[in-house]
């Protein structure tokens, strides 16, 4: 019998991997169709991800520290600069 913690474990990576296909099946289409059906899927899946995210955090499952603010300005500004 598996516990809540692995399950939702186990949920949380099978969305990620999901995700991470979709978007390859998107950016490899040749069909504008489906290229926009694999992007739907795929917005639908990162939904999915982030429930299940929450209640994995919520349940302290997957505990995820504050970040400094001092960080976060630092990595923002890396970031900003980096696509100029």
């Amino acid at each position: 019998m598996y516990s809540e913690k692995e399950i939702l474990h186990d949920a949380l990576t099978t969305a990620k991997l999901s995700t991470t296909n979709y978007n390859t099946f998107s950016n490899e289409c040749a069909h504008e169709s489906v290229r926009n059906s694999m992007l739907n899927i795929l917005a639908d899946e990162h939904d999915i991800q982030d429930d299940i995210f929450h209640l994995t955090s919520a349940k302290g499952y997957y505990p995820t520290p504050a970040a400094e603010q001092k960080k976060v300005m630092e990595a923002q500004q890396k970031y900003k600069n980096s696509f100029k």
